[in-house]
């Protein structure tokens, strides 16, 4: 199992940390054991002071595909769920600074927590449902699918041109604006649609 990560896929995000709007989509990795399930608390690392949240809409492949067409792409997921793609934003910006890969910042143990999967047929359209990100209650982040730059069938057909998705891999499809940093004792609660499906604490 992978996973699949997309970078400045809403625009509002890539402005708010003065990126460039992607002509494609940004992809990296994180390995296995960036996975946190089942709402366990996420324990801040020794090795940042910058830890950031970022909101994401994620989708569990069903079968395997290579050279997906997007008209197709509907056909290998069933699921979806949220999660959080943590970045210690201190050591991405040296990676950037030095033109590096971002994986140290990104790739790190425990940095994708994911809530409770349920079926995409509960909603019309899952390019278009709401995301909301809640810290101690207050709304941090709150956005629309339907203003991802490259939407999930988009993303499927990219990413297996060049890797072969295979049963049970996670797509973490962007994150919208409002990222920040998180600190001890805080509460993260993610919403898709106002139903809870991810919720634990930081410690």
């Amino acid at each position: 199992m992978k996973i699949i990560c997309i970078g400045r896929n809403y625009v509002e995000h890539a402005k708010e940390l003065n990126n460039e709007i992607p002509s494609e989509p940004v992809v990296f990795f994180k390995p296995d054991t960036a996975l946190i399930r089942g709402g366990e608390d996420f324990y801040l690392p020794d090795f940042s002071t910058d830890i950031h949240h970022e909101l994401e809409l994620v989708v569990k492949i069903s079968k395997n595909g290579k050279n997906i067409d997007k008209k197709f792409a509907h056909r290998y997921y069933e699921e979806i769920t949220l999660g959080i793609d943590f970045t210690a934003r201190d050591i991405q910006q040296k990676m950037k600074e030095k033109g590096l890969p971002w994986e140290r910042a990104k790739a790190f143990d425990g940095s994708a927590p994911i809530g409770s999967f349920v079926s995409k047929s509960k909603f019309t359209d899952v390019q278009n449902v709401q995301i909301e990100l809640k810290i101690n209650g207050q709304s941090r982040q709150n956005s629309s699918t339907s203003l991802m730059l490259y939407p999930i069938d988009v993303i499927i057909e990219n990413v297996s041109k060049f890797v072969t998705l295979k049963t049970g891999d996670l797509i973490f499809t962007g994150t919208p604006s409002g990222v920040g940093s998180v600190k001890k004792g805080d509460v993260l609660e993610g919403f898709l649609n106002n139903e809870k499906l991810i919720s634990f604490q930081i410690k």
